[in-house]
Formats: structure tokens, sequence, C-alpha cells
């Protein structure tokens, strides 16, 4: 390998970690939206307490995701590092601007969607592995089915539950449980979204040669699973304040019981997906429960207009970030001619 070719492998990596950091960002507003909104803690104070859940998540989930992200949607054999640079490029761009319009898109779908497009422009639609791409499509609609059903689910049980009893005392119960509810959250948020950043930076190694694919797949080193958690908790350490608001407020007014309820039935979605392997969407699961709670409450209390808005960012997601990813290979090819 050339040193160039080196120093760009170096780069691609850092870029990696970039994108990385850019979705801690983008859903630091998904671990912390409830627990501020209810009040339960401050933006500061929630900003760090899920971000150390984000970090420790390695030490509970294992590499299933990864490893679907870096050999289960592309064919390996086909890939080249400037198919993995533009990918990442186009999942970043993509971001940043969801982000500043304060729409809450799946960081996860603009990763994969800007994956496709660059290695579709760069080989044709025989590099997509058709497999791994369905599992995809379906949990794009059974996620956040998932996080809306456990929501109206757990709603129904915990109203049953503080039928009659003191609101103060309510509401003390209910943020002393938003605490776990936000960490497992925080967590199941941290073991999978971490993992699709792992599993490109595995690709790009297998892919330029300075890692091996195994029998059991691309093995994931503890260097990729350690900068990885790192660089998702600093960017939920540096927030998202302006898609907090969409989430915590403009979908549902959330009381600490709504807020308990919604995390609980996101982090059991989110858990039960990173154990199949499957790199689900977060955003989708944590919007949909939080839409499942407000429907327990009141249907006519959901804002659909703002979800409908959400639902359309989430149809866009793949189609355009692969767009920017496929466009900027091209680019990319014709000057590196």
């Amino acid at each position: 390998m050339s040193g160039w070719s080196l120093v760009f492998i170096v780069v691609i990596v850092g870029i990696a970690l970039a994108f990385d950091f850019t979705n801690g960002l983008h859903d630091a507003a998904n671990s912390v939206a409830t627990i501020v909104s209810t009040r339960v803690l401050s933006p500061k104070q929630a900003v760090i307490w899920a971000s150390f859940f984000n970090f420790i998540a390695f030490l509970v989930f294992g590499t299933g995701v990864a490893k679907t992200i870096g050999g289960g949607l592309i064919k390996i054999d086909q890939v080249i590092p400037l198919v993995i640079f533009c990918a990442l490029i186009g999942a970043i761009a993509w971001n940043l601007l969801t982000w500043y319009l304060g729409i809450p898109s799946s960081s996860s779908h603009s990763l994969v969607g800007g994956y496709l497009g660059a290695a579709v422009a760069k080989a044709g639609f025989k590099v997509v592995i058709l497999s791994g791409w369905i599992k995809i499509a379906i949990f794009i609609v059974l996620a956040p089915m998932m996080g809306m059903g456990l929501g109206l689910i757990l709603m129904i049980l915990t109203t049953w539950v503080v039928h009659k009893r003191p609101l103060q005392r309510i509401n003390l119960w209910s943020k002393r449980m938003q605490f776990v509810s936000a960490a497992l959250y925080s967590l199941g948020h941290g073991g999978n979204d971490a993992q699709k950043t792992m599993g490109i930076i595995a690709g790009l190694l297998v892919a330029s040669g300075l890692l091996k694919k195994g029998s059991e797949g691309i093995p994931i080193p503890l260097w990729i699973v350690l900068s990885a958690h790192c660089a998702i908790a600093m960017g939920t350490l540096s927030g998202g304040w302006r898609i907090v608001k969409t989430m915590g407020q403009k979908i549902v007014k959330l009381k600490p019981i709504d807020g308990f309820c919604a995390e609980t039935a996101s982090a059991i979605s989110i858990f039960t997906a990173t154990h199949l392997g499957v790199p689900v969407s977060t955003t989708h699961v944590i919007t949909g429960a939080v839409a499942g709670v407000g429907t327990a409450k009141n249907a006519a209390a959901v804002k659909w207009q703002v979800t409908i808005k959400i639902i359309w960012a989430w149809i866009l997601t793949i189609p355009c970030s692969a767009l920017c990813a496929g466009l900027l290979y091209e680019i990319c090819r014709l000057i590196f001619k």
C-alpha cells in the first residue's frame, strides 16, 4: 500500500468518527428530549447522563449490527476506499441539513443510504446484498410501530397502576424511574448506532487489505469499538437542542410518567433490534414511542402534522443521502481519473 493511500485510509477513518460524532450530536435529542422536557434534568445534566451510557454500551452489546453494516449490505469485494469516503460525506451532509432544520431524521439511514449510493455509482446494483436491505426495510416500518405499540401499552398499564394515587407522589416516582429509562434508552442508542460506524471502518480496512475477513464475517477490533463509542458519546455531550424541542414538546406535551413510558418502550425495541443484529433507527423508535404515549392519553393531543413532517423526512433520508453520495462519487471519479 502506498503512503498516499495509507494517509487516505486514515483520513476516511477520521471522517467515519466525525460522522459518529454528528450521529451523537443529531440523536442527542432522542436521548435527552423527554427527560429535559419533563424537567427531571437540566439540558447539561441530561447530555452528561446520556453520553456516559452511550459510551459504556460496548460492555453490554456485541458487534452483530457492525457485521451487518460491514459485510451484509454491499459485496465487500466490490468496495474501494473512495466508496466509503463518498458514503460518509453524503451521510454527514444530510445529517447536518436535517439537524439545522430541526428535523429528527435517521442518522442510521443516512449512513446506509450514502453507502448504497456510492457503491451503486461505483459498480451498479449487482453489488447490493438484497437480504440485508430487506431486513432494514422491514424495520423501517416495524421499529416505529414497535415503539408506538409499546409506548401505548406501557402508558395504559402505568396509568392503571397509579390510578387514584396523589399526583405529587406519581410525579416523584416517575422522575426517579425516568433516570433508569433514560439510561436504558441511551445504552440502546449507543449500542446500536455506534456499531454502524464500527461496521463502516471495518469494511474500509477489509477493502484496503488491512484487515482480513474471517469465517464468521468481518472482525471488529477493540480499538474500533472504543473509538466509535467515544465519538458518539462526545457528540451526545455536545447536544442537539433544535431537535430536543421538536421531540420533547412539538409532537405531544410530556409529563414525567409519559417520558418514562416513551423511553422504556424505545429501549425495549432497540435492545431487541440490536440483539438481532439489525441497524434500526433509534430516531424512528423514540418518535413512535412518544406518539404512542400521546395516543394513550388522547389521540387529539398528538400533533399529527409535526409527526407527518417527520415521516416524510424518514422516507426521503435513504434516497437523498444515496443521491448525495452517488453524485459525489461520480465527481471524485472524474477528478481522480
